[in-house]
C-alpha cells in the first residue's frame, strides 16, 4: 500500500477510482473543487469519463443515466450546489439507482462563504429531496477516511441499490494528511437490471413514475423495507472511553477531532468523560445513544451549526438524559480551548463531587 501527504478532496476522489468508478459529472464549487479537478486529470488517463456539466441540476440527471447503465458514477459540490441536485437525488431513490455523492459543506445560508460548516446535515440526512425516501451518508473525518469511505460509498451505494452521500465539511476537504491507499477493487458484481445497447438488457427499465396510488405505495413500502435492512446492517460509529463516562461528547467530521483533544485535556483533569463519534449519519447509532444514556449521566453535542444533529441526539436519548448543545456556525470552528469549557460547564455535578 503506498503512503503520500494528500489534501482530503484528493484522497476522496483518488478512492472513488481505487473503487472502480470512471465517470464524474459535476460543476466545481469551492470547496469542493479539487475532487472534479482531480477527476478531470484522472478519468480520461484510465479510460473514463469527466464532463463539467452546465449546471448543477444537469450534473445530477447525467449521473442517473450512467447510473442507469450500470456504471459506477459520481458528483461532488457543495452546499448550495446540493440543493440544485437534490430532485435528481429523489429521482434516483424512486429508480433505485446507485451513485455517489459528495458534499463539501460550506458556510450559509444563501451564498454564505466558503469556510467549512455542517449546516447540510438537515437536507441531506433528513431528506431534502421530495417524497419519502432515505439516503445512506457518511462522514468522514480525515483525508484517510474520505478515502476509506468513498470505496465504502461505492460498495453500499451497489450493494442496496440506493444513492449514498458522503458528507464532509471544508476543513476536511483542505486540509493535507498522509493517507495509506489501499489496493484497487478488482471485481464489481454485475448488474443485470441496468440498461445497455444489448439485447439482453432490451427489456430492462429504469423509472420513477407510478401513476396509480396504490402501486406508488408498494414501491415505497418496499423501499422502506429496504432502508429496514440497512439500519439493521450497516450502523458505524466510533467511541472514546465512554466505559466509565458521566458525559458523552458527540461530533461528527472535523468537530470530532476537536472533540477528541478536548477530551485528553478534561480526563487529565479527573473528569469522567467519553466520546461517540457518528461516522454513519444515516443509519444513525441511536440505539448505542440508548444504550450509553442508561450508564452517563449527560451529553454533549457540538456542531458547525445552529443545531442539526442534535435532534438525532435528543430523540435517541428520549428525555432520559439531559443533552446540552455547543454550536459555531457561518464558518467559525471552535478551538480546543472553547471546547473544553463547554465540557466542563455541562458535565454533570454529581459526577464532578463522585
Amino acid at each position: 500500500m503506498a503512503v503520500e501527504l494528500v489534501k482530503g478532496n484528493d484522497a476522496l476522489l483518488r478512492g472513488a477510482v481505487l473503487a472502480g468508478c470512471r465517470t464524474f459529472y459535476g460543476y466545481p464549487i469551492t470547496p469542493s473543487s479539487e475532487i472534479a479537478e482531480s477527476a478531470a486529470a484522472l478519468l480520461p488517463q484510465l479510460g473514463g469519463t469527466f464532463v463539467q456539466s452546465e449546471c448543477e441540476v444537469g450534473a445530477i440527471q447525467m449521473v442517473y443515466g450512467a447510473a442507469s447503465a450500470g456504471e459506477r458514477v459520481m458528483t461532488a459540490s457543495s452546499s448550495p450546489g446540493i440543493s440544485l441536485k437534490l430532485e435528481g437525488v429523489s429521482y434516483l431513490v424512486g429508480s433505485e439507482l446507485p451513485a455517489v455523492i459528495i458534499d463539501i459543506m460550506r458556510g450559509g445560508p444563501g451564498l454564505g462563504n466558503i469556510a467549512p460548516a455542517q449546516g447540510d446535515y438537515f437536507q441531506v440526512v433528513k431528506g431534502g429531496g421530495h417524497g419519502d425516501y432515505r439516503l445512506i451518508v457518511l462522514a468522514p473525518n480525515s483525508p484517510q477516511e474520505m478515502c476509506d469511505l468513498a470505496m465504502l460509498a461505492f460498495e453500499l451505494a451497489d450493494r442496496y441499490r440506493n444513492p449514498v452521500v458522503v458528507l464532509s465539511d471544508g476543513f476536511t476537504g483542505q486540509m493535507m494528511e498522509a493517507v495509506e491507499f489501499p489496493v484497487p477493487v478488482t471485481s464489481i458484481p454485475p448488474k443485470d437490471w441496468a440498461v445497455r445497447a444489448t439485447p439482453e438488457t432490451s427489456g430492462n427499465l429504469i423509472n420513477s413514475i407510478r401513476l396509480m396510488p396504490e402501486d406508488l405505495e408498494e414501491h415505497v413500502t418496499a423501499l422502506f423495507e429496504k432502508y429496514a435492512s440497512i439500519e439493521a446492517a450497516e450502523v458505524r460509529y466510533e467511541e472514546v472511553q465512554t466505559a466509565d463516562a458521566e458525559l458523552v461528547v458527540v461530533g461528527y467530521g472535523i468537530v470530532s477531532r476537536l472533540l477528541r483533544a478536548a477530551l485528553a485535556r478534561v480526563r487529565d483533569q479527573g473528569l469522567r468523560v467519553g466520546m461517540l463519534r457518528p461516522i454513519t449519519l444515516w443509519p444513525y447509532p441511536s440505539q448505542r445513544l440508548a444504550e450509553l444514556a442508561e450508564t452517563a449521566s449527560g451529553f454533549l453535542v457540538a456542531e458547525l451549526s445552529t443545531g442539526q444533529m442534535v435532534e438525532d441526539v435528543r430523540l435517541a436519548v428520549n428525555g432520559r438524559r439531559p443533552v446540552a448543545f455547543h454550536g459555531r456556525y457561518g464558518g467559525a470552528v471552535p478551538s480546543v480551548d472553547e471546547l473544553v469549557k463547554a465540557i466542563e460547564a455541562a458535565y454533570p455535578a454529581e459526577g464532578r463531587s463522585a
